[in-house]
């Protein structure tokens, strides 16, 4: 990577540059674990803006054509059921297309105005930020722009973890399959089937008592919610596996769905704990108030299912050796920002930065040069990451009467949209 500029010596308000140990022209240290946080920075209630739904064909629609709705599950449901039909999609570069026409959709009810923006990003992109202290094992590295104060965050995946991603070994793809199978158990189509499982009826002919449907993984429904963490405001965009009852046109009923392996001991307990990390802050982020959980045999029958409270998940692990602390989370989420913001800011508009984590180490950035950004834009109409529609739209260039117009600019970009979503490995 070229293009490389020194780190100067200036010290930020809210972290050091630390050169040791990490490799960048700036870099952030790892947080301390062994100090508690003298600071927590507030974070606002995620508010809806709007939403979308991705077809079976991957066409970006502004409608609610693909939201589910919650039913139970029945006991002892067979998470293995419809594996050979799973029209799985094709592990592609999480770009953030389909959010920014969200957001340009959307502010084009604002009547001209321009809302100070700091962040838009995906959810799993937030989510591995916020998370990073108590991450431990798997690194990760984003493509940051920043034009007009705002930043966008973009996933980096090079090619071997594309490959290492399509590629999962029969086993570990069966496990990623239970995630989505539980959700077909959970859901249905219409909001008037909720007592369907419950009388033991069967779906279609496919012979599995209480099944939703074969899954198809291009098929998602997705919020789009302006949160603010510390003094930036931040636009996230997320899948939403369901709602229960109604759909109101807010996140107060949304429902995110997860699996997990029975807890046969206190291992598997602590082991749960941990991933509650995730749990938490995926719905935290979205505003999603329900997590009910399904609880597995390593064979893939469902035992048992839980149901947790998005905001009473902290107390559950409070006070536990080892616990995690939403609150040291959300401090070097601040610090990160800030962080970042100090570094990227007042360059060129085109700039593409990238950022790489490294768990119990810290993250380093380096400025992109221009084979870089090349292969960044993978040969698409782009600038940088951000489509060409999107990048001359927000200089004013062009004015597009319709998202339709838009996605059309963007080369077909409706198929290879990416609502990126932590799922049960």
């Amino acid at each position: 990577m070229g293009l490389k500029r020194s780190a100067e010596d200036d010290l930020l308000p809210t972290g050091k540059v630390a050169k040791a140990k990490i490799e960048g022209d700036y870099a952030l240290a790892f947080p301390s674990l062994s100090h508690p946080v003298s600071h927590s920075p507030a974070f606002q209630r995620p508010s809806q803006l709007i939403t979308f739904s991705y077809s079976p064909s991957r066409v970006l629609q502004f409608d609610d054509s693909a939201l589910r709705y919650f039913v139970n599950p029945p006991h002892g449901a067979d998470l293995n059921h419809g594996y050979k039909h799973w029209t799985r999609r094709p592990e592609e570069r999480g770009r953030i297309d389909g959010l920014l026409s969200a957001w340009s959709r959307f502010k084009k009810n604002l009547n001209g105005q321009n809302p100070e923006i700091g962040v838009i990003s995906w959810r799993g992109v937030i989510t591995k930020i916020l998370t990073a202290p108590y991450e431990e094992r798997d690194a990760w590295e984003l493509n940051v722009m920043c034009v007009d104060g705002t930043m966008y965050f973009e996933e980096h995946l090079s090619d071997a973890r594309l490959k290492e991603k399509s590629d999962l070994e029969p086993r570990h793809l069966l496990q990623s399959y239970y995630g989505y199978s539980f959700e077909s158990y959970c859901t249905s189509s219409t909001p008037n089937e909720r007592n369907q499982h419950a009388s033991g009826s069967s779906s279609g002919a496919s012979g599995a008592v209480g099944w939703g449907g074969d899954v198809d993984t291009n098929v998602q429904w997705c919020s789009v919610v302006k949160t603010k963490l510390g003094d930036t405001r931040i636009v996230i965009g997320g899948e939403v596996d369901c709602v229960r009852g109604g759909y109101t046109g807010n996140t107060d009923n949304f429902v995110e769905l997860k699996t997990s392996l029975s807890i046969r001991g206190a291992q598997d307990e602590a082991r749960f704990e941990k991933k509650l990390l995730k749990f938490y802050f995926q719905s935290f982020l979205l505003g999603v108030p329900e997590i009910f959980v399904g609880f597995r045999k390593p064979s893939g029958y469902l035992t048992t299912t839980q149901v947790f409270q998005t905001v009473q998940i902290p107390r559950l692990v409070r006070g536990k050796p080892g616990a995690w602390d939403p609150n040291v989370c959300l401090a070097w989420g601040d610090q990160f920002i800030t962080f970042l913001t100090n570094t990227v800011r007042g360059g060129s508009r085109g700039n593409v930065w990238r950022i790489k984590f490294t768990p119990k180490i810290g993250v380093s950035v380096v400025l992109l040069d221009d084979v870089d950004v090349r292969d960044v834009e993978g040969g698409e109409r782009r600038v940088g990451f951000l489509p060409r529609w999107y990048w001359e739209e927000i200089n004013g260039a062009v004015a597009y009467g319709s998202e339709v117009g838009a996605q059309t600019r963007s080369e077909g970009a409706s198929s290879k949209i990416i609502c990126s979503s932590d799922r049960d490995p």
